[in-house]
C-alpha cells in the first residue's frame, strides 16, 4: 500500500545537500513558525479578555455572539491559513526525510544531527505518534487550570481548555487507533531485527570469519564476498525503510488528525506546544551532549567555566544546529 508520503512527494532535496543541513533549516523554519503562532495565540487571547471585560457591563450572551462571529472572521483568514502553512511546512520535512531514507535509512534510524537526549526517546526514526496524546492532554490540563476562574463565570476560552465532549471523543478514537497501527509497527520491527540472525546472515559471517581465520584472500574472492554481504543486507536495509516509511507516515497522519478535531484557535495551541517542546529538546540535548564532549576533552573541569550561565556562549559551541 503506498503510503501518503510516497503520493505526495513533489518536491526534491538537493543533491548536494545532506539532510543535517535541511534539518537545520527546518529547524530554523519551525522556530519562525512558533512565532508567528504564539502572536497569533497573543492577539486572540488579547481580543477575548476585552470582550470579557465588556460582559461585565453588557449582556454576557450578546458579548458571547459578538466574540464568536469576530473570532469566527479571524480564525478563517487569518489563523486557518497559518496553520495550513505549518501543517505543510511539517509535510515537507517528511517529504524530503523520505527521499533520504531511501538514499541511506542507516543514518536516518540513527540521525547524527540529533541529541542523546532527542535520540534515547524515537521511536524508528523519529517521535511516537502516541506522543501527540499526551501532548495534547497536559497543554488542555494546564491550560484549564489557568482559565478556571472564566470558565466558572461560564466564559469560553476558546483553547484546548475547552475542549467539548464531542472533540474529547473523537480524541479518544483516533487515539485507539494510532495505538493500534503503533503496536503493530513496533511488532513488525521487533520481527525485523530478529531476521539479522536469520540462517542466510549466520551462514555469511561464519563463512567470513573462516576466510579471516585462514588467511584466503585475494581480489577475486573479495569482490565477491562483498557482493554476496551487500546483496544479503540489501532485504534487510529495505525492510528498515518499508517500516521507517509506514512510521512516518503515521506519524503525519496523527498529527493532521488531531489538528481536525481541534478548532483552528485550540490547533494554533497545540502546535505551539509541539514546537516548543521539539525546540527545547533539542536546545537542551544538545547543550548536554556538549558539555559532556567538555568533560570528557578536559576532566580537570578547567573549561567548564565558560558555559555557566551563558546559554548563547553554549549553543554557540554546540554542532551548529539552529536553535
Amino acid at each position: 500500500m503506498a503510503s501518503t508520503l510516497v503520493q505526495n512527494t513533489v518536491t526534491a532535496a538537493p543533491e548536494h545537500e545532506s539532510f543535517q543541513n535541511f534539518f537545520e533549516s527546518w529547524i530554523s523554519e519551525q522556530n519562525r513558525d512558533l512565532q508567528e503562532l504564539i502572536s497569533a495565540s497573543q492577539a486572540r487571547d488579547a481580543d477575548r479578555n476585552n470582550h470579557h471585560e465588556e460582559s461585565s457591563s453588557r449582556s454576557l450572551q450578546t458579548c458571547k455572539v459578538e466574540a464568536g462571529n469576530q473570532e469566527q472572521v479571524v480564525e478563517e483568514n487569518v489563523v486557518r491559513p497559518l496553520i495550513d502553512r505549518v501543517v505543510r511546512h511539517y509535510e515537507n520535512y517528511y517529504r524530503i526525510k523520505h527521499e533520504w531514507v531511501q538514499k541511506d535509512v542507516l543514518s536516518m534510524l540513527t540521525p547524527s544531527w540529533r541529541s542523546s537526549l532527542e535520540e534515547a526517546f524515537l521511536w524508528i526514526g523519529g517521535w511516537r505518534p502516541s506522543m501527540a496524546f499526551h501532548l495534547l492532554y497536559s497543554k488542555a490540563g494546564i491550560q484549564l487550570e489557568a482559565r478556571l476562574a472564566d470558565i466558572i463565570r461560564g466564559l469560553s476560552t476558546g483553547d484546548l481548555a475547552d475542549l467539548s465532549a464531542s472533540q474529547l471523543a473523537n480524541v479518544d478514537e483516533l487515539h485507539r487507533r494510532t495505538l493500534r497501527e503503533e503496536k503493530e509497527l513496533t511488532e513488525k520491527m521487533a520481527e525485523h531485527q530478529e531476521t539479522v540472525a536469520d540462517s542466510s546472515m549466520v551462514e555469511l559471517s561464519h563463512v567470513v570469519t573462516e576466510l579471516i581465520r585462514s588467511g584466503e584472500s585475494n581480489q577475486n574472492n573479495d569482490d565477491e564476498l562483498e557482493d554476496r554481504i551487500e546483496s544479503t543486507l540489501a532485504p534487510k536495509e529495505a525492510g528498515l525503510e518499508n517500516i521507517m516509511e509506514k512510521a512516518d507516515d503515521l506519524r503525519v497522519r496523527t498529527l493532521k488528525g488531531v489538528i481536525d478535531i481541534l478548532t483552528p484557535s485550540q490547533a494554533v495551541d497545540f502546535l505551539i506546544a509541539a514546537a516548543e517542546l521539539h525546540l527545547r529538546l533539542h536546545d537542551w540535548g544538545k547543550k548536554k551532549d556538549m558539555n559532556q564532549n567538555n568533560q570528557v576533552q578536559d576532566p580537570q573541569g578547567t573549561h567548564d567555566h565558560q558555559y555557566i550561565g551563558s546559554p548563547v556562549a553554549a549553543t554557540a559551541g554546540g554542532s551548529g544546529e539552529e536553535p
